[in-house]
């Protein structure tokens, strides 16, 4: 399994932001401090607040609405997977990062959440990859 761990300022405007999103949240790994959801079979995020994020890295907490210093990447099923999830992104609260990138095989856009963790999401031509 993959578990994208990401620091926030709120973990409730985080937990609604992710729901929002159609992600599972797994009560198993989520407290008043954290907050995780199923992305994918593999793939969870862990939302914790700064000062519980701090308990598991060396040095300061980075500041994503300042610096980017992760980019996360989903792949999505087709075109309009990509745009019906960062529409969703930003209706819930989130805000638009890079523009869209259409290579024709590949196609992909992007989103910051609320606390500035960027997110892109990805299509690509099965027939391109299977080539």
């Amino acid at each position: 399994m993959i578990f994208v761990n990401l620091p926030v300022a709120d973990r409730d405007r985080a937990d609604a932001f992710y729901g929002a999103l159609g992600f599972r949240r797994n009560d198993q790994f989520s407290d008043d401090r954290t907050v995780s959801y199923q992305i994918e079979e593999n793939i969870a995020v862990m939302l914790l607040i700064r000062d519980r994020f701090a308990d598991f890295v060396a040095g300061e907490v980075g500041d994503p609405a300042q610096a980017t210093s992760v980019l996360t990447c989903l792949s999505a099923d087709s075109r309009e997977e990509v745009d019906r999830l960062v529409s969703t992104a930003i209706a819930a609260g989130g805000k638009p990062w890079l523009p869209a990138q259409d290579h024709g095989a590949m196609y992909g856009a992007s989103f910051a959440d609320p606390d500035g963790n960027v997110w892109e999401v990805m299509w690509m031509d099965p027939a391109v990859i299977a080539g």
